[in-house]
């Protein structure tokens, strides 16, 4: 039950987030910029055009996101997301630049937010193996 519930609540922050950023790339265009650069440099098939790179970090987000709240392949599903959120958490939350203490420590939380985020994703994408071996273990001990 619990397991049920948490995939859409932990999917929500990226289906939310994902559209918004997929309807209003130039949110977050100009802070992806040196990373979408750096990025299509080392990896084909990236965008270098930074609004369509990261309308299709949203897109992907609210597709992903949708699949994990829906239960459909929700370890690929988190294993996607955890990718979308590396680079978004890099180039949204520079806290290491930020001079400002106040604003150093608002981006200091986004930051640990994310990391903890990407965290349960972590446990969403590896669930499958904890559960075959609990039913494999109840299957053993019911012989």
């Amino acid at each position: 039950m619990i397991r049920k519930l948490a995939r859409p609540m932990l999917a929500a922050m990226f289906i939310a987030g994902g559209y918004n950023t997929l309807v209003g790339p130039e949110r977050v265009a100009a802070k992806a910029e040196s990373l979408v650069g750096a990025i299509t440099d080392r990896l084909p098939g990236v965008p270098k055009d930074v609004e369509t790179a990261v309308r299709l970090n949203g897109a992907v987000q609210v597709l992903a996101g949708a699949c994990l709240a829906l239960g459909v392949a929700p370890r690929a599903s988190a294993a996607a997301l955890a990718g979308t959120l590396v680079p978004t958490t890099y180039a949204g939350h520079p806290f290491w630049e930020v001079e400002d203490p106040q604003e150093r420590a608002q981006q200091r939380i986004h930051f640990l937010k994310n990391l903890s985020m990407f965290g349960g994703l972590l446990f969403a994408a590896t669930d499958r193996k904890r559960h075959r071996r609990r039913k494999s273990h109840h299957q053993w001990c019911s012989q």
